[in-house]
Protein backbone atom coordinates (compact mmCIF):
# COMPACT_ATOMS: atom_id res chain seq x y z
CA UNK A 1 0.00 0.00 0.00
CA UNK A 2 2.88 2.70 0.53
CA UNK A 3 3.71 4.37 -2.47
CA UNK A 4 7.14 6.44 -2.09
CA UNK A 5 6.91 7.97 -5.41
CA UNK A 6 3.93 10.29 -4.76
CA UNK A 7 1.35 8.90 -7.43
CA UNK A 8 -1.77 8.97 -6.35
CA UNK A 9 -3.27 5.69 -4.16
CA UNK A 10 -6.37 5.66 -2.66
CA UNK A 11 -7.08 9.18 -3.46
CA UNK A 12 -4.16 10.61 -1.88
CA UNK A 13 -0.11 11.21 -2.84
CA UNK A 14 2.39 9.47 -0.89
CA UNK A 15 -0.01 7.26 0.41
CA UNK A 16 0.53 6.19 3.82
CA UNK A 17 3.83 8.25 4.19
CA UNK A 18 4.20 11.42 6.35
CA UNK A 19 3.58 13.38 3.39
CA UNK A 20 0.11 12.10 2.34
CA UNK A 21 -2.12 14.97 0.49
CA UNK A 22 -5.47 14.50 -0.58
CA UNK A 23 -5.56 14.32 -4.77
CA UNK A 24 -8.28 16.92 -4.29
CA UNK A 25 -7.58 19.75 -2.54
CA UNK A 26 -11.49 20.06 -1.52
CA UNK A 27 -11.38 16.83 0.64
CA UNK A 28 -9.59 15.40 3.96
CA UNK A 29 -7.13 12.59 3.70
CA UNK A 30 -9.42 10.68 5.75
CA UNK A 31 -12.37 11.76 3.56
CA UNK A 32 -10.30 10.98 0.14
CA UNK A 33 -9.13 7.58 1.46
CA UNK A 34 -12.59 6.73 2.76
CA UNK A 35 -14.38 7.46 -0.76
CA UNK A 36 -11.47 5.26 -2.27
CA UNK A 37 -11.99 2.19 -0.02
CA UNK A 38 -8.85 2.02 1.23
CA UNK A 39 -8.10 -0.16 3.68
CA UNK A 40 -4.90 1.61 5.26
CA UNK A 41 -7.54 3.43 7.26
CA UNK A 42 -7.98 0.78 10.14
CA UNK A 43 -5.11 -1.07 12.29
CA UNK A 44 -6.14 -4.32 11.60
CA UNK A 45 -5.36 -3.82 8.21
CA UNK A 46 -1.95 -2.37 9.06
CA UNK A 47 -2.78 0.76 7.86
CA UNK A 48 -1.32 4.43 9.30
CA UNK A 49 -5.24 5.86 9.68
CA UNK A 50 -5.07 5.35 13.30
CA UNK A 51 -8.74 3.70 13.37
CA UNK A 52 -12.01 3.81 12.69
CA UNK A 53 -12.24 6.86 14.65
CA UNK A 54 -10.32 8.17 11.51
CA UNK A 55 -12.78 7.28 8.90
CA UNK A 56 -16.13 9.78 8.24
CA UNK A 57 -19.96 8.92 9.55
CA UNK A 58 -21.62 8.22 5.83
CA UNK A 59 -24.79 9.81 5.93
CA UNK A 60 -27.29 8.21 3.32
CA UNK A 61 -29.57 11.01 1.76
CA UNK A 62 -29.66 15.07 1.19
CA UNK A 63 -32.78 15.13 1.77
CA UNK A 64 -34.13 17.26 5.07
CA UNK A 65 -33.00 14.74 7.76
CA UNK A 66 -29.87 13.91 6.28
CA UNK A 67 -28.76 17.50 5.54
CA UNK A 68 -30.20 18.32 8.87
CA UNK A 69 -27.62 15.02 10.45
CA UNK A 70 -24.57 16.58 8.38
CA UNK A 71 -25.36 20.00 9.76
CA UNK A 72 -25.17 18.56 13.39
CA UNK A 73 -21.94 16.16 12.46
CA UNK A 74 -20.36 19.58 11.11
CA UNK A 75 -20.99 21.60 14.15
CA UNK A 76 -19.21 18.74 15.93
CA UNK A 77 -16.57 18.51 14.29
CA UNK A 78 -17.14 15.05 12.98
CA UNK A 79 -15.70 13.83 10.12
CA UNK A 80 -18.66 13.15 7.05
CA UNK A 81 -19.45 12.22 3.82
CA UNK A 82 -23.50 12.73 2.31
CA UNK A 83 -24.47 10.02 -0.74
CA UNK A 84 -27.23 11.41 -2.40
CA UNK A 85 -28.68 9.04 -5.42
CA UNK A 86 -30.71 11.81 -7.15
CA UNK A 87 -28.90 15.32 -8.82
CA UNK A 88 -29.03 17.76 -5.81
CA UNK A 89 -30.67 18.09 -2.27
CA UNK A 90 -33.82 17.01 -1.82
CA UNK A 91 -34.16 15.34 -5.22
CA UNK A 92 -36.67 13.22 -3.93
CA UNK A 93 -39.13 16.27 -2.60
CA UNK A 94 -38.45 18.31 -5.95
CA UNK A 95 -40.87 15.00 -7.71
CA UNK A 96 -43.53 16.18 -5.04
CA UNK A 97 -42.65 19.91 -5.53
CA UNK A 98 -46.01 21.31 -6.47
CA UNK A 99 -48.03 19.77 -3.35
CA UNK A 100 -47.91 22.33 -0.24
CA UNK A 101 -46.89 20.88 3.25
CA UNK A 102 -49.32 20.88 6.13
CA UNK A 103 -46.91 22.44 8.91
CA UNK A 104 -46.15 25.73 7.99
CA UNK A 105 -41.96 26.84 8.09
CA UNK A 106 -41.47 27.04 11.83
CA UNK A 107 -41.43 22.99 11.54
CA UNK A 108 -39.85 22.53 8.86
CA UNK A 109 -36.12 23.54 9.45
CA UNK A 110 -33.45 22.21 11.80
CA UNK A 111 -31.45 24.06 14.45
CA UNK A 112 -28.07 23.46 13.42
CA UNK A 113 -28.79 23.74 10.01
CA UNK A 114 -30.39 27.16 10.45
CA UNK A 115 -27.25 28.37 12.26
CA UNK A 116 -25.33 27.09 9.80
CA UNK A 117 -26.99 29.20 7.73
CA UNK A 118 -27.75 32.21 8.99
CA UNK A 119 -23.75 33.64 8.72
CA UNK A 120 -23.95 32.74 5.00
CA UNK A 121 -27.26 35.90 5.10
CA UNK A 122 -30.00 33.43 4.69
CA UNK A 123 -33.13 34.99 5.31
CA UNK A 124 -35.91 32.86 7.15
CA UNK A 125 -39.24 32.31 5.24
CA UNK A 126 -41.90 33.33 7.13
CA UNK A 127 -42.47 31.20 10.32
CA UNK A 128 -46.25 30.63 9.39
CA UNK A 129 -46.45 29.93 5.73
CA UNK A 130 -46.89 27.13 4.56
CA UNK A 131 -44.86 26.01 1.97
CA UNK A 132 -44.45 23.74 -1.30
CA UNK A 133 -41.82 21.18 -1.85
CA UNK A 134 -40.19 22.95 -4.43
CA UNK A 135 -40.11 26.23 -2.17
CA UNK A 136 -38.75 23.37 0.71
CA UNK A 137 -35.84 22.34 -1.49
CA UNK A 138 -35.49 26.27 -3.13
CA UNK A 139 -35.57 28.08 0.17
CA UNK A 140 -34.02 25.99 2.63
CA UNK A 141 -32.54 22.67 1.38
CA UNK A 142 -30.11 23.82 -1.65
CA UNK A 143 -28.97 27.38 0.40
CA UNK A 144 -28.18 24.39 3.24
CA UNK A 145 -26.46 22.15 0.77
CA UNK A 146 -24.06 25.22 -0.46
CA UNK A 147 -23.04 26.47 2.93
CA UNK A 148 -19.26 26.17 3.27
CA UNK A 149 -19.10 23.62 6.17
CA UNK A 150 -21.30 21.23 4.14
CA UNK A 151 -20.90 21.88 0.18
CA UNK A 152 -17.83 19.57 -0.27
CA UNK A 153 -19.10 16.59 1.52
CA UNK A 154 -22.20 16.14 -0.01
CA UNK A 155 -21.69 13.99 -3.34
CA UNK A 156 -24.99 14.13 -5.22
CA UNK A 157 -25.71 11.39 -8.26
CA UNK A 158 -24.06 8.15 -6.22
CA UNK A 159 -26.40 5.71 -5.23
CA UNK A 160 -25.69 3.51 -2.27
CA UNK A 161 -26.57 -0.07 -3.49
CA UNK A 162 -25.50 -1.72 -0.02
CA UNK A 163 -23.87 -1.90 3.38
CA UNK A 164 -22.24 -3.86 4.83
CA UNK A 165 -19.51 -4.43 7.38
CA UNK A 166 -16.02 -4.26 5.97
CA UNK A 167 -14.29 -7.84 5.37
CA UNK A 168 -16.98 -9.78 7.07
CA UNK A 169 -20.77 -10.89 6.32
CA UNK A 170 -23.48 -10.63 8.84
CA UNK A 171 -23.04 -13.82 10.10
CA UNK A 172 -19.93 -13.23 11.03
CA UNK A 173 -19.76 -12.80 15.11
CA UNK A 174 -15.83 -12.33 16.32
CA UNK A 175 -14.39 -8.96 16.23
CA UNK A 176 -17.01 -7.82 13.99
CA UNK A 177 -17.80 -4.48 15.84
CA UNK A 178 -13.59 -3.46 15.45
CA UNK A 179 -14.28 -3.50 11.72
CA UNK A 180 -15.24 -0.27 9.94
CA UNK A 181 -18.73 -0.17 8.36
CA UNK A 182 -18.68 -0.27 4.05
CA UNK A 183 -20.72 1.77 1.91
CA UNK A 184 -21.12 0.38 -1.76
CA UNK A 185 -22.35 3.03 -3.97
CA UNK A 186 -22.65 3.83 -7.68
CA UNK A 187 -21.00 7.15 -8.79
CA UNK A 188 -22.54 9.66 -11.97
CA UNK A 189 -19.62 8.11 -14.10
CA UNK A 190 -21.26 4.18 -13.25
CA UNK A 191 -18.23 3.60 -11.42
CA UNK A 192 -18.98 1.19 -7.84
CA UNK A 193 -16.58 2.33 -5.30
CA UNK A 194 -16.69 1.08 -1.39
CA UNK A 195 -16.25 3.84 1.09
CA UNK A 196 -15.30 2.53 4.73
CA UNK A 197 -17.22 4.41 7.40
CA UNK A 198 -17.02 4.68 11.29
CA UNK A 199 -20.99 5.09 11.36
CA UNK A 200 -23.54 5.38 8.87
CA UNK A 201 -27.34 7.24 9.47
CA UNK A 202 -29.79 5.97 6.36
CA UNK A 203 -32.06 8.68 6.18
CA UNK A 204 -32.71 8.01 2.24
CA UNK A 205 -36.36 7.72 3.41
CA UNK A 206 -39.10 5.55 1.33
CA UNK A 207 -39.82 7.47 -1.89
CA UNK A 208 -39.99 5.58 -4.98
CA UNK A 209 -40.99 2.32 -3.36
CA UNK A 210 -44.54 2.26 -2.95
CA UNK A 211 -46.83 -0.45 -1.79
CA UNK A 212 -48.95 -2.52 -5.10
CA UNK A 213 -52.25 -2.40 -5.44
CA UNK A 214 -53.37 -5.61 -4.76
CA UNK A 215 -54.60 -7.18 -1.59
CA UNK A 216 -51.96 -8.92 1.48
CA UNK A 217 -49.35 -6.34 0.42
CA UNK A 218 -48.73 -8.48 -2.42
CA UNK A 219 -48.70 -7.18 -6.52
CA UNK A 220 -52.79 -7.85 -7.94
CA UNK A 221 -52.51 -10.21 -10.74
CA UNK A 222 -52.02 -8.26 -13.97
CA UNK A 223 -51.23 -5.22 -12.00
CA UNK A 224 -47.37 -5.52 -13.43
CA UNK A 225 -48.60 -5.44 -17.07
CA UNK A 226 -50.80 -2.63 -16.20
CA UNK A 227 -47.60 -0.42 -15.42
CA UNK A 228 -48.48 2.15 -18.03
CA UNK A 229 -51.31 2.53 -16.56
CA UNK A 230 -50.33 3.37 -13.38
CA UNK A 231 -48.84 7.07 -11.73
CA UNK A 232 -46.99 7.71 -9.29
CA UNK A 233 -48.54 8.21 -5.67
CA UNK A 234 -48.81 12.71 -6.05
CA UNK A 235 -48.97 13.64 -9.90
CA UNK A 236 -49.11 16.81 -10.84
CA UNK A 237 -52.62 17.25 -11.75
CA UNK A 238 -52.71 20.75 -12.60
CA UNK A 239 -49.49 21.43 -13.91
CA UNK A 240 -47.23 18.68 -16.01
CA UNK A 241 -49.40 16.04 -16.12
CA UNK A 242 -52.47 18.08 -17.12
CA UNK A 243 -52.66 16.35 -20.32
CA UNK A 244 -52.89 13.03 -18.88
CA UNK A 245 -56.17 13.54 -16.77
CA UNK A 246 -58.22 15.94 -18.44
CA UNK A 247 -60.83 14.89 -19.99
CA UNK A 248 -60.35 11.08 -18.83
CA UNK A 249 -61.42 8.88 -16.34
CA UNK A 250 -59.04 8.52 -13.19
CA UNK A 251 -59.04 5.88 -10.20
CA UNK A 252 -57.28 6.81 -7.14
CA UNK A 253 -56.68 4.23 -4.79
CA UNK A 254 -55.12 5.10 -1.10
CA UNK A 255 -56.72 6.56 2.52
CA UNK A 256 -53.81 8.84 2.87
CA UNK A 257 -53.28 12.38 2.37
CA UNK A 258 -51.64 12.15 -0.49
CA UNK A 259 -54.88 10.29 -2.24
CA UNK A 260 -56.13 13.13 -0.48
CA UNK A 261 -54.18 15.62 -2.32
CA UNK A 262 -54.83 14.16 -5.82
CA UNK A 263 -58.46 14.10 -5.13
CA UNK A 264 -58.92 17.18 -4.83
CA UNK A 265 -56.47 18.41 -7.39
CA UNK A 266 -58.88 16.16 -9.77
CA UNK A 267 -62.01 17.80 -8.58
CA UNK A 268 -60.23 21.33 -9.54
CA UNK A 269 -59.50 19.88 -12.91
CA UNK A 270 -62.65 18.76 -13.47
CA UNK A 271 -64.18 21.69 -12.73
CA UNK A 272 -61.93 23.18 -15.65
CA UNK A 273 -62.12 20.46 -18.21
CA UNK A 274 -65.68 18.20 -19.56
CA UNK A 275 -65.11 14.83 -19.34
CA UNK A 276 -62.94 14.65 -16.50
CA UNK A 277 -64.18 11.46 -14.05
CA UNK A 278 -63.02 10.81 -10.68
CA UNK A 279 -63.58 7.72 -8.40
CA UNK A 280 -62.04 6.83 -5.17
CA UNK A 281 -61.61 3.28 -3.82
CA UNK A 282 -60.92 2.80 -0.61
CA UNK A 283 -60.53 -0.93 1.02
CA UNK A 284 -62.11 0.36 4.16
CA UNK A 285 -65.75 0.75 4.94
CA UNK A 286 -65.29 4.38 5.88
CA UNK A 287 -63.21 7.23 4.76
CA UNK A 288 -63.75 8.80 8.14
CA UNK A 289 -59.64 8.22 8.79
CA UNK A 290 -59.01 10.56 6.22
CA UNK A 291 -61.32 12.92 6.68
CA UNK A 292 -60.15 13.24 9.97
CA UNK A 293 -60.90 15.72 12.68
CA UNK A 294 -61.66 18.83 10.62
CA UNK A 295 -60.46 22.11 13.20
CA UNK A 296 -59.88 20.10 15.52
CA UNK A 297 -56.22 18.84 13.78
CA UNK A 298 -53.44 20.36 15.31
CA UNK A 299 -52.38 21.35 11.82
CA UNK A 300 -55.13 23.32 10.70
CA UNK A 301 -54.18 22.85 6.64
CA UNK A 302 -54.40 19.05 7.28
CA UNK A 303 -57.48 19.34 8.93
CA UNK A 304 -58.67 21.60 5.83
CA UNK A 305 -57.94 19.19 3.35
CA UNK A 306 -59.95 16.09 5.17
CA UNK A 307 -63.16 18.62 5.13
CA UNK A 308 -62.86 19.82 1.13
CA UNK A 309 -62.84 16.04 0.59
CA UNK A 310 -65.61 15.28 1.97
CA UNK A 311 -67.47 17.66 0.95
CA UNK A 312 -66.13 16.91 -2.61
CA UNK A 313 -67.55 13.25 -1.84
CA UNK A 314 -70.93 14.85 -0.64
CA UNK A 315 -71.48 16.75 -3.70
CA UNK A 316 -70.79 14.33 -6.17
CA UNK A 317 -67.64 15.18 -7.72
CA UNK A 318 -65.59 12.34 -6.63
CA UNK A 319 -67.63 8.69 -7.00
CA UNK A 320 -66.75 6.89 -3.35
CA UNK A 321 -66.17 3.36 -3.91
CA UNK A 322 -65.95 1.56 0.15
CA UNK A 323 -64.56 -1.53 1.03
CA UNK A 324 -62.67 -2.46 -2.75
CA UNK A 325 -59.89 -4.89 -2.50
CA UNK A 326 -58.41 -4.88 -6.21
CA UNK A 327 -58.27 -8.48 -7.24
CA UNK A 328 -56.62 -8.05 -10.84
CA UNK A 329 -56.20 -6.03 -13.71
CA UNK A 330 -56.82 -6.88 -17.28
CA UNK A 331 -54.95 -4.92 -19.52
CA UNK A 332 -56.09 -4.05 -23.68
CA UNK A 333 -54.17 -5.92 -25.74
CA UNK A 334 -51.37 -3.48 -27.62
CA UNK A 335 -49.96 -2.51 -24.67
CA UNK A 336 -46.33 -0.88 -24.09
CA UNK A 337 -48.06 2.73 -23.59
CA UNK A 338 -51.27 3.62 -22.50
CA UNK A 339 -54.04 3.04 -25.25
CA UNK A 340 -57.58 5.16 -25.85
CA UNK A 341 -58.38 1.92 -24.09
CA UNK A 342 -59.06 2.16 -20.07
CA UNK A 343 -57.79 -0.61 -17.69
CA UNK A 344 -60.20 -2.80 -16.28
CA UNK A 345 -59.93 -2.90 -12.31
CA UNK A 346 -61.53 -5.68 -10.85
CA UNK A 347 -62.05 -6.08 -7.01
CA UNK A 348 -64.60 -7.07 -4.18
CA UNK A 349 -66.85 -4.87 -2.32
CA UNK A 350 -69.18 -5.88 0.47
CA UNK A 351 -71.55 -5.45 -2.26
CA UNK A 352 -70.02 -8.25 -4.30
CA UNK A 353 -67.88 -7.64 -7.71
CA UNK A 354 -66.75 -4.48 -8.70
CA UNK A 355 -65.27 -3.10 -12.21
CA UNK A 356 -63.66 0.38 -12.39
CA UNK A 357 -62.87 1.15 -16.17
CA UNK A 358 -60.05 4.10 -15.65
CA UNK A 359 -57.68 5.78 -17.97
CA UNK A 360 -55.08 6.26 -15.66
CA UNK A 361 -54.79 4.66 -11.94
CA UNK A 362 -53.02 6.54 -9.12
CA UNK A 363 -51.44 4.59 -6.72
CA UNK A 364 -51.51 6.33 -3.54
CA UNK A 365 -51.23 3.17 -0.89
CA UNK A 366 -48.37 4.59 0.61
CA UNK A 367 -44.57 3.11 0.54
CA UNK A 368 -42.04 0.74 2.19
CA UNK A 369 -38.29 0.84 3.10
CA UNK A 370 -35.53 -0.82 0.97
CA UNK A 371 -34.12 -3.34 3.06
CA UNK A 372 -32.57 -5.33 0.48
CA UNK A 373 -29.24 -2.77 0.64
CA UNK A 374 -29.22 -3.77 4.39
CA UNK A 375 -29.16 -7.74 4.02
CA UNK A 376 -25.79 -7.55 5.27
CA UNK A 377 -25.98 -5.27 8.51
CA UNK A 378 -27.29 -6.65 11.38
CA UNK A 379 -31.15 -5.38 12.45
CA UNK A 380 -33.53 -5.49 14.82
CA UNK A 381 -37.33 -4.50 13.10
CA UNK A 382 -40.77 -4.68 14.11
CA UNK A 383 -42.06 -7.28 11.96
CA UNK A 384 -45.32 -5.87 11.34
CA UNK A 385 -44.50 -1.93 10.62
CA UNK A 386 -40.47 -2.79 9.52
CA UNK A 387 -39.33 -0.13 12.20
CA UNK A 388 -36.45 -0.34 14.70
CA UNK A 389 -38.22 -2.53 17.39
CA UNK A 390 -38.01 -0.32 20.25
CA UNK A 391 -39.56 2.36 17.96
CA UNK A 392 -41.96 0.05 16.79
CA UNK A 393 -44.92 0.33 19.62
CA UNK A 394 -44.68 4.41 19.80
CA UNK A 395 -45.42 5.05 15.73
CA UNK A 396 -47.23 1.72 15.02
CA UNK A 397 -50.46 3.10 12.86
CA UNK A 398 -53.38 0.49 14.12
CA UNK A 399 -52.91 2.49 17.30
CA UNK A 400 -51.04 5.75 17.52
CA UNK A 401 -52.47 7.70 13.61
CA UNK A 402 -53.76 9.89 16.46
CA UNK A 403 -52.21 8.92 19.76
CA UNK A 404 -48.88 10.20 20.38
CA UNK A 405 -45.11 10.66 18.21
CA UNK A 406 -43.43 11.15 22.06
CA UNK A 407 -39.67 12.23 21.14
CA UNK A 408 -37.37 9.52 20.57
CA UNK A 409 -33.35 9.28 19.63
CA UNK A 410 -30.28 7.32 19.30
CA UNK A 411 -31.46 5.03 21.77
CA UNK A 412 -34.36 3.77 20.27
CA UNK A 413 -32.70 3.83 16.88
CA UNK A 414 -29.65 2.24 17.58
CA UNK A 415 -29.48 -1.59 15.62
CA UNK A 416 -27.66 -4.60 16.45
CA UNK A 417 -25.03 -3.23 13.62
CA UNK A 418 -22.52 -0.88 16.23
CA UNK A 419 -22.66 2.35 14.35
CA UNK A 420 -25.75 1.89 11.81
CA UNK A 421 -29.07 3.84 12.46
CA UNK A 422 -32.15 4.36 10.21
CA UNK A 423 -33.24 7.99 10.59
CA UNK A 424 -36.07 9.72 9.07
CA UNK A 425 -38.91 8.39 6.97
CA UNK A 426 -37.04 5.46 6.49
CA UNK A 427 -37.12 4.67 10.48
CA UNK A 428 -40.56 4.51 10.61
CA UNK A 429 -40.92 1.51 7.98
CA UNK A 430 -44.56 1.27 6.42
CA UNK A 431 -45.49 3.60 9.44
CA UNK A 432 -47.14 6.70 7.62
CA UNK A 433 -47.35 9.16 10.63
CA UNK A 434 -43.89 10.55 10.10
CA UNK A 435 -42.76 14.25 10.94
CA UNK A 436 -39.61 16.10 9.22
CA UNK A 437 -39.16 17.91 13.38
CA UNK A 438 -39.12 14.18 14.75
CA UNK A 439 -36.74 13.09 12.11
CA UNK A 440 -34.64 16.58 13.00
CA UNK A 441 -34.21 15.65 16.77
CA UNK A 442 -33.87 11.80 15.97
CA UNK A 443 -30.63 12.71 14.06
CA UNK A 444 -29.72 15.70 16.47
CA UNK A 445 -29.66 12.84 19.49
CA UNK A 446 -27.91 10.61 17.44
CA UNK A 447 -24.97 12.54 16.65
CA UNK A 448 -24.92 13.53 19.80
CA UNK A 449 -24.55 9.87 20.72
CA UNK A 450 -21.99 9.54 18.34
CA UNK A 451 -19.54 12.42 19.36
CA UNK A 452 -19.61 11.14 22.69
CA UNK A 453 -22.36 13.07 24.45
CA UNK A 454 -24.96 10.89 26.03
CA UNK A 455 -26.29 13.45 28.07
CA UNK A 456 -27.41 15.20 25.13
CA UNK A 457 -28.39 12.16 23.21
CA UNK A 458 -30.50 11.16 25.74
CA UNK A 459 -32.15 14.81 26.75
CA UNK A 460 -35.02 14.62 23.41
CA UNK A 461 -37.25 17.16 22.76
CA UNK A 462 -39.81 17.95 20.39
CA UNK A 463 -42.07 21.21 19.57
CA UNK A 464 -44.90 20.44 18.14
CA UNK A 465 -48.06 22.49 17.20
CA UNK A 466 -50.67 21.85 20.29
CA UNK A 467 -53.31 19.06 19.76
CA UNK A 468 -56.66 18.59 20.94
CA UNK A 469 -58.52 22.34 19.87
CA UNK A 470 -61.91 21.30 19.36
CA UNK A 471 -64.23 23.68 17.71
CA UNK A 472 -67.19 23.66 15.24
CA UNK A 473 -65.78 25.54 12.90
CA UNK A 474 -64.58 24.64 9.36
CA UNK A 475 -61.27 25.20 8.48
CA UNK A 476 -61.36 26.38 5.09
CA UNK A 477 -57.67 25.91 2.64
CA UNK A 478 -57.05 29.78 3.23
CA UNK A 479 -56.67 29.93 6.96
CA UNK A 480 -53.42 29.85 8.24
CA UNK A 481 -52.19 28.92 11.94
CA UNK A 482 -53.60 30.78 14.41
CA UNK A 483 -56.66 32.35 12.45
CA UNK A 484 -59.96 32.27 12.61
CA UNK A 485 -63.70 32.53 10.46
CA UNK A 486 -67.02 31.67 10.90
CA UNK A 487 -68.43 28.51 9.70
CA UNK A 488 -69.88 27.76 6.66
CA UNK A 489 -72.09 25.18 8.61
CA UNK A 490 -74.11 28.69 10.26
CA UNK A 491 -72.10 28.30 13.61
CA UNK A 492 -70.89 31.51 15.39
CA UNK A 493 -67.58 30.66 16.26
CA UNK A 494 -65.00 28.12 17.60
CA UNK A 495 -66.10 26.50 20.98
CA UNK A 496 -63.10 26.21 22.65
CA UNK A 497 -61.26 28.86 21.21
CA UNK A 498 -59.77 29.10 17.98
CA UNK A 499 -56.89 27.25 16.11
CA UNK A 500 -53.01 27.68 17.33
CA UNK A 501 -49.59 26.85 15.82
CA UNK A 502 -47.76 27.75 19.46
CA UNK A 503 -45.30 25.31 20.26
CA UNK A 504 -46.16 22.82 22.75
CA UNK A 505 -42.65 20.93 24.33
CA UNK A 506 -42.90 17.43 24.78
CA UNK A 507 -40.58 15.50 26.55
CA UNK A 508 -39.36 11.50 27.02
CA UNK A 509 -42.20 10.03 28.65
CA UNK A 510 -44.98 12.36 27.80
CA UNK A 511 -47.98 11.02 28.95
CA UNK A 512 -50.18 9.54 26.59
CA UNK A 513 -52.37 11.99 24.87
CA UNK A 514 -49.84 14.37 24.69
CA UNK A 515 -48.62 14.11 20.83
CA UNK A 516 -49.40 14.88 16.99
CA UNK A 517 -53.00 14.19 15.95
CA UNK A 518 -52.91 12.75 12.50
CA UNK A 519 -56.37 10.77 12.40
CA UNK A 520 -58.30 8.93 14.82
CA UNK A 521 -57.87 7.60 18.17
CA UNK A 522 -57.29 4.14 17.51
CA UNK A 523 -55.82 4.27 14.56
CA UNK A 524 -56.67 2.20 11.57
CA UNK A 525 -58.86 -0.10 14.05
CA UNK A 526 -61.33 2.71 13.51
CA UNK A 527 -61.53 1.93 9.70
CA UNK A 528 -64.34 -0.16 11.24
CA UNK A 529 -66.72 2.79 11.23
CA UNK A 530 -69.88 3.78 9.31
CA UNK A 531 -70.70 3.24 6.20
CA UNK A 532 -72.02 6.26 5.20
CA UNK A 533 -68.79 8.20 6.36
Amino acid sequence: MTDTTGASCCGVNACCTGAEQAADPASTVEQAKAEAGCACLTEQDGGSGGGNDALPVVVIGAGPVGLAAASHLAERGQEFLVLEAGPGAGAAISEWGHVRLFSPWRYNTDAAARRLLEPTGWTPPPADHLPTGAELVRDYLDPLARVPALAGRIRTGTRVVAVARQGVDVTRTIGRDERPLLVRATGPDGTTRDIAARAVIDASGTWGITNPLGHSGLPAPGEDAAAPYLTGPLPDVLGRDRARFAGRHTLVVGMGHSAANTLLALAELAAAEPGTRITWAVRGTSAARLYGGGDADGLPARGALGTRLKQAVEAGAITLVRGFTITGFEVPAAVGRPSDEPVQVAGRTPDGEHVVAADAVVAATGFRPDLDMLREVRLDLDPATEAPTKLAPLIDPNFHSCGTVPPHGERHLAQPESGFYLAGMKSYGRAPTFLMATGYEQVRSIVAALAGDREAADAVQLDLPETGVCSTDLVTDDLLPGSSAGSSAGQDGPCCGAPTSEPLSIGFGAPAGVGFATGLVHGLSGEAGRRDA
